[in-house]
């Protein structure tokens, strides 16, 4: 195999992850706030304190809202998908088993990033629900509750993420499903559908924190939670001989960190149908 070839197929290959991390890979980056092009093994993403507006007197000095500013800093890790391709077995095969790793590897990375993302939710204090009891209307409002009493913004940029249960849940109310209420569905960053009501953008998602029937679900503002980058999904491929194959190595480093615990709720709710009473 020529060298050119081989850099045409890195090239490929390399295309390939990008596309499928964007578009399946991830779901949860596009809702929060992100970093992109950090250099050394850390970030810090400010948290700016609420400024107070005064008066003043004719010719006098300005007054100064001496703004708080918390530091909150997080951490980036390593992390690495890969998988041996054999040269023979592409001769063997109708499947595009490059295009078949490519997607495997990003969507490992994907689910990294959204693992790494719902880690940092896991770390709000501010709950509403329980867990005996199904994902309801009241439960929802307890949580928008809790967002306006902490005066989160209601600038477009909440965003609730819910598992399948609840995902169903919602779909027998008729206020998330009436175009009345949400109008149409609308594709998010990355491909998935979101649906609006209440302000909240909502989103399916497969792996909250789950324990026995209790599911966390999370209720939040984009700024409330940080995503930091060092390297984007980056892919090497290398060719053993003793081995006749090729090994496709895809790496990032990446890392997520709650920043404003007053921007999310955790919603707990149970991930089954309560059995009716027969009496």
């Amino acid at each position: 195999m020529s060298v050119s070839i081989d850099n045409v197929f890195v090239k490929q290959f390399e295309a390939d992850v990008h596309l499928a991390y964007q578009q399946m890979g991830t779901k949860l980056r596009s809702t929060i706030r992100s970093k992109t092009g950090v250099v050394g093994a850390s970030t810090t993403f400010q948290k700016v304190g609420k400024g107070t507006a005064s008066t003043k007197s004719r010719h006098g000095i300005v007054p100064v809202m001496n703004l708080n500013h918390e530091p909150v800093e997080c951490i980036l890790q390593d992390y690495y998908a890969g998988d041996w391709v054999d040269a023979l077995d592409e001769l063997k095969t109708n499947v595009d088993e490059r295009r078949v790793v490519a997607s495997a590897g990003a969507y490992a990375l994907g689910r990294k990033t959204d693992e790494l993302i719902v880690d940092a939710m896991k770390n709000a204090t501010n709950s509403v629900g329980d867990y005996s009891k199904e994902l309801s209307r009241d439960i929802i409002l307890s949580a928008v509750e809790k967002l306006n009493a902490n005066d989160v913004p209601d600038d477009g940029r909440r965003f609730a993420v819910v598992g399948v249960h609840q995902w169903n849940v919602l779909l027998t109310m008729d206020e998330f499903v009436s175009a009345d209420y949400v109008g149409d569905a609308k594709p998010l960053v990355g491909g998935f559908e979101i649906r609006k009501w209440l302000g909240i953008n909502w989103v399916l998602y497969n792996a909250l924190p789950l324990a026995s029937n209790s599911r966390d679900c999370f209720i939040y503002h984009a700024s409330s939670i940080g995503h930091a980058c060092g390297q984007e999904v980056k892919t090497d491929i290398s060719w053993h001989g003793e081995r006749a194959a090729h090994f496709i190595s895809n790496s990032m480093s990446q890392g997520a960190v709650l920043i404003d615990n007053d921007g999310i709720v955790r919603v707990k709710c149970s991930d089954i149908t309560p059995v009716a009473s027969t009496k």
